[in-house]
């Protein structure tokens, strides 16, 4: 498949900022001061949701100052598009959670489908206690689970596709220093 990247650099180009670095890094570090103040003695194994997860977690995991273990997971419903399908499993989780707390880390609760799923795993899988954050929760009506809320949520925004700081803009743009909506979408 040929990817336009004319096309890729004009959708950044063309973007709203909705979120600058700054204020992207000033929140990360307010769910780093929740989470410290919560998990800090609950042993809990971190989980860093495999791709949109990877750059948020990057910045929030230096900050989390009490002993964790680390892994990452891998369920995508996108492949690269820019609407969903059914759930695919690329990476399971390797470390064993039975009777731990874990924290999923993702970069956005948007209609939940996917973290959902993580989190009926953990569960079923006999983890203790599952705990969620979010860089990004989309405001919207069409959540998969109504009652679904990410308990640490860096921001909010509104109903536009978006992309930067771990999400994409078919598959790019993962590394935009920022939160940017596509120009129409």
């Amino acid at each position: 498949m040929s990817v336009d990247l004319a096309h890729i650099r004009q959708v950044m180009a063309e973007a709203d900022c909705l979120y600058t670095e700054a204020q992207v890094e000033s929140a990360i570090a307010a769910v780093a001061q929740q989470i410290n103040g919560e998990l800090a003695e609950r042993n809990p194994v971190v989980f860093c949701v495999m791709n949109g997860g990877l750059i948020f977690s990057g910045k929030l995991l230096p900050k989390l100052n009490f002993p964790l273990e680390l892994s990452y997971l891998h369920a995508t419903r996108y492949r690269n598009e820019t609407s969903g399908g059914e759930l695919f499993w690329k990476a399971k989780p390797e470390i064993s959670f039975i009777d731990r707390d874990v924290l999923i880390i993702d970069d956005i609760l948007d209609e939940g489908h996917t973290l959902g799923a993580i989190i009926d795993f953990c569960r079923h899988a006999g983890a203790s206690a599952v705990h969620t954050a979010v860089l990004i929760d989309k405001d919207h009506q069409r959540k998969a689970r109504p009652d679904l809320k990410a308990d640490y949520v860096g921001l909010s925004c509104i109903d536009r596709y978006i992309f930067g700081y771990g999400m994409d803009y078919k598959g790019y743009w993962r590394n935009a220093p920022g939160i940017y909506a596509v120009k129409g979408m």
